[in-house]
C-alpha cells in the first residue's frame, strides 16, 4: 500500500480514518526509525506479542491494535519519549488485563500474577512493573465501578512516574478520541473519564513527571479539549 510522504506529520485519527491498521503500523515504523537496532528489535517484538494477543479484539469500528499503536506513537511523537521500556509497556499496557490466560497459560493459579511473570521473562521486570501499574484489578461488585477505576488509577501512578506517561497516552487515546466513538458508548466514556481530567492536571504537573515543559503543556492542551468534549456530550440541555 501507498501512503503519503506527508504520513510522518498526520494526526493519528485522521491515518486510522484514511488508512487503517496498515497506515498506523507504517507510522510505528517511521517512529522507531529513529532507534538502534536493538531498540527496534524489543519494540518489533512487542508489537508482534500485542498484534498476537489482541488480534480478534474490536474497538467498536476498529481492530483493538490501532488504540496500541495510537498509544505508543503518541508517546514518541508528542511526549519525545525515548525510554524503550516504556514504549513496550504502551503497546502492552493492556495485555495482562484483557488476555492473562494467553500470557500465562490456563490454569495459573493468579493469572495476573503470572502474566506479569510471562511480561518480565520476555522483556524485562521494569515492563511488567510499568504494564502493572496501569493493569485494573478485580472491582468489589458493591461498589462503583468508575469510582473505584479512578482510585486505582490515583493510587497506581502515583507511585510510578513512568506508569503516568502511559496512562495519559491512553486516557487522551479513550478522551480526546471519545468523538470517534460511536452509540451508547460515547456517553458510557465520558462519564467514566471526565473526572480522570482534574486527577492527571495533578499528575502531570507534578516535578518528578519525567516529561519536559512543552510536553506537559502539550498535555494539558489535551486535557482542556478533552474536558471540551466531555461537556458537549454530558452537559447538553435537556
Amino acid at each position: 500500500m501507498d501512503f503519503p510522504p506527508y504520513l510522518a506529520t498526520m494526526p493519528m485519527h485522521a491515518i486510522t480514518e484514511i488508512h487503517g491498521e496498515p497506515g498506523l503500523l507504517e507510522r510505528f515504523r517511521l517512529e522507531i526509525a529513529a532507534f538502534d537496532e536493538v531498540a527496534r528489535d524489543r519494540l518489533t517484538a512487542a508489537l508482534d506479542l500485542a498484534a498476537e494477543l489482541h488480534g480478534d479484539d474490536r474497538r467498536v469500528r476498529e481492530p483493538y491494535l490501532n488504540h496500541l499503536l495510537r498509544v505508543a506513537i503518541r508517546m514518541m511523537h508528542h511526549y519525545q519519549v525515548r525510554d524503550v521500556d516504556v514504549i513496550v509497556a504502551g503497546l502492552l499496557h493492556d495485555a495482562v488485563e484483557d488476555h492473562p490466560d494467553e500470557l500465562a497459560g490456563v490454569g495459573a493459579a493468579d493469572p495476573t500474577a503470572a502474566a506479569l511473570a510471562t511480561l518480565a521473562a520476555r522483556f524485562g521486570p521494569r515492563v511488567a512493573r510499568l504494564v502493572g501499574a496501569v493493569t485494573n484489578p478485580e472491582y468489589d461488585p458493591a461498589r462503583d465501578r468508575n469510582a473505584q477505576y479512578r482510585e486505582h488509577v490515583a493510587a497506581s501512578l502515583d507511585r510510578e512516574p513512568w506508569a503516568r506517561v502511559i496512562k495519559v497516552s491512553d486516557f487522551t487515546d479513550n478522551g480526546v478520541g471519545v468523538v470517534y466513538t460511536i452509540g451508547p458508548k460515547v456517553a458510557r466514556s465520558a462519564a467514566k473519564y471526565r473526572p480522570l481530567v482534574p486527577v492527571f492536571r495533578d499528575l502531570i504537573g507534578r516535578p518528578d513527571t519525567p516529561l519536559s515543559a512543552p510536553v506537559k503543556r502539550h498535555i494539558f492542551a489535551q486535557l482542556d479539549l478533552a474536558e471540551e468534549r466531555f461537556s458537549a456530550i454530558l452537559d447538553r440541555p435537556n
